[in-house]
């Protein structure tokens, strides 16, 4: 897990080495323990390192391979980089480090752009072939790690996060009017690629990139997993689907085990966090490292689901630890959180992870996390109404349930000149829903969630506050051969039980009863759910701020009503459209956006 910086010029002149110094300075919360830049001619490359693997000098980056004419840089981990290394050297490789930086490279050298479909793990990678003076960039299938793209005229900038590039200079900071209503229509969600600033965007997920020193740039997705059923699994039972999804999410928590450090569970205490808690059990962890977070309750709403994740640190006999974090001024680390953030992100759970992560990392540098269950097993509330719909109706259903507005709604938001014409959000999601290669309304808006709203928002949330703290989490549930299986596996048997059944099913077998039937948590942070007092006044301050006037984004009665009743207004998921306003103006705020 590390901070990924370059630039490849395209116009005949030699690479800016020091802006791409100042892109990766700026990721140093990323990678705290190493940095390297390595140039040639028109391409340079800048790292920061956090050692997980092979500890030594040998796998710093940016990784250089002089016999085959390769430089590389990457951000993640293989899990299965030891096979692979194996693999290689019997091909006659040979190598000079026991890492998995070097056998990103070296699969690279043997297969070329075939060599994305070799690597199970969590990736972005830029790769300089020195003959051809080609450039390629890979994202991971399921997005887990972030790759943000700048291209301008005879140049092309690349880094894991967008403040890094802002920090590289020359990047076109005005917002896009279509990124701003995917903002605030699809749950704050900005599909790739684009990013809420024109000059910016990202590498979208499974996509593999290459620009050419002519200019010329072509692309290709990779993987895209079908949600049909399979003539191979047509015979199987009930039971037959647990077994297998049983077999396949342990060999995704072995996978995840992979370190020459220790590796640690955030445990919600929820059915997710609580499985890969049993399932490392299972395999031989002994006093394995879990971490759950609390806040005081607020208004009478609880801030902690501790009685859940003591039964499972009890049952397993975890080296467990309670983080609870008192009533406090919560202002001081949601300014941090936001500062954190490559993207506006409105989830309060952005606080809550960003303060755990910061004191998982004063025990382990690795955690494995629960995120993804819901979107791959079929866990939320706005399942189930799909399933009684046709493919025709479904994106009325799944809108309903899930944007926070429509084009009327946009427009009563928005000053004039920042409208985007149609509705993006909606036609973005209308041609998602109706791709083929899902059978079921169920099966497109598990696919989409899959896709596009698990990378956007709880893949994302995650990836930014744990680095913030440089803290890597890895997520079994977004094992690319699990996600594959959940996606053939019948609909209806995920819907069961209220959502995620066949899940809960398989939870009977190895873990308490009280943590599987029981009222679907979420990260409490009570603080932030009702805005008032401190909290209030600062959403205030952003939205009144002289920056945002300049800007001029939203309608100045629209704003006012907000203010004068903070919470009344509501999304479909329970969010404070007040906070949406108000959490976008304090990022761009943060990060000097004018």
């Amino acid at each position: 897990m590390c901070g990924l910086a370059g630039e490849f010029r395209r116009d005949a002149t030699l690479a800016d080495v020091a802006a791409v110094e100042r892109m990766a300075a700026t990721m140093c919360d990323r990678g705290p323990d190493g940095s390297g830049v390595w140039a040639q001619g028109p391409v340079a490359l800048g790292h920061r390192r956090l050692k997980i693997i092979d500890l030594s000098a040998a796998s710093g980056q940016p990784i250089v391979d002089s016999a085959a004419g390769l430089a590389g840089v990457f951000n993640g981990c293989i899990y299965n980089y030891r096979e692979l290394r194996a693999e290689l050297q019997a091909r006659g490789h040979h190598f000079f480090s026991t890492g998995d930086s070097e056998v990103v490279v070296k699969a690279y050298a043997e297969w070329g752009l075939d060599f994305v479909d070799h690597l199970i793990g969590m990736f972005a990678v830029a790769i300089s072939e020195r003959d051809t003076g080609r450039l390629v960039l890979a994202r991971d299938r399921l997005g887990i790690k972030p790759l943000y793209v700048a291209e301008s005229p005879g140049m092309v900038r690349f880094a894991s996060t967008l403040p890094a590039l802002l920090a590289g200079g020359g990047v076109d900071t005005t917002i896009d009017p279509v990124a701003l209503a995917h903002y605030l229509s699809f749950h704050s969600i900005v599909p790739p690629p684009r990013t809420i600033l024109r000059g910016v965007s990202k590498l979208p997920p499974a996509t593999l990139r290459v620009y050419e020193p002519d200019g010329d740039r072509h692309e290709r997705v990779y993987w895209d997993p079908s949600f049909l059923r399979h003539t191979g699994h047509a015979g199987w039972s009930e039971k037959d689907w647990q077994d297998a999804l049983l077999e396949s999410l342990t060999t995704a928590v072995r996978r995840r085990m992979v370190a020459d450090v220790p590796v640690g569970v955030l445990l919600s205490g929820g059915l997710d966090s609580s499985l890969v808690v049993a399932l490392l059990a299972g395999a031989g962890q002994r006093r394995l490292a879990t971490f759950s977070i609390g806040f005081d309750a607020v208004g009478g709403r609880e801030g902690d689901e501790f009685r859940y994740s003591d039964v499972i640190a009890k049952t397993f006999d975890t080296d467990h630890h309670q983080i609870r974090v008192a009533a406090q001024d919560l202002v001081p680390p949601l300014e941090a959180a936001v500062a954190a953030m490559s993207e506006p992100m409105v989830s309060h759970d952005c606080v809550a992870f960003y303060l755990l992560s910061q004191e998982v990392s004063r025990h382990v540098k690795v955690v494995q996390s629960g995120q993804g269950a819901d979107e791959i097993l079929g866990g939320y509330h706005w399942y189930p109404p799909l399933a009684g719909v046709d493919r025709e109706r479904a994106l009325d259903t799944y809108a309903r349930a899930f944007f926070d507005r429509d084009a009327a709604g946009l427009a009563r938001v928005l000053n004039p000149d920042w409208l985007a014409d149609g509705d993006p959000a909606r036609e973005f999601v209308a041609g998602h829903l109706a791709r083929p290669g899902a059978q079921t309304a169920v099966d497109a808006g598990l696919r989409i969630d899959t896709q596009i709203m698990l990378t956007d928002d709880p893949v994302k949330r995650v990836d930014n506050m744990t680095m913030a703290h440089g803290l890597e989490a890895r997520v079994p549930f977004l094992d690319h051969e699990f996600v594959e299986l959940a996606a053939a596996c019948p609909p209806e048997l995920k819907l069961a039980q209220g959502g995620k059944g066949v899940l809960k099913e398989i939870g009977r077998r190895v873990l308490p009863h009280e943590v599987i039937d029981r009222p679907k948590g979420y990260f409490p942070v009570p603080g932030l759910t009702h805005l008032e007092g401190k909290l209030l006044d600062r959403v205030r301050d952003a939205l009144c701020a002289p920056e945002a006037r300049r800007r001029d984004l939203f309608r100045a009665d629209y704003v006012n009503a907000l203010l004068d009743a903070p919470n009344a207004e509501l999304t479909p998921l329970n969010g404070n459209k007040l906070w949406q306003l108000g959490l976008l103006e304090m990022w761009l705020q943060s990060h000097r956006i004018d």
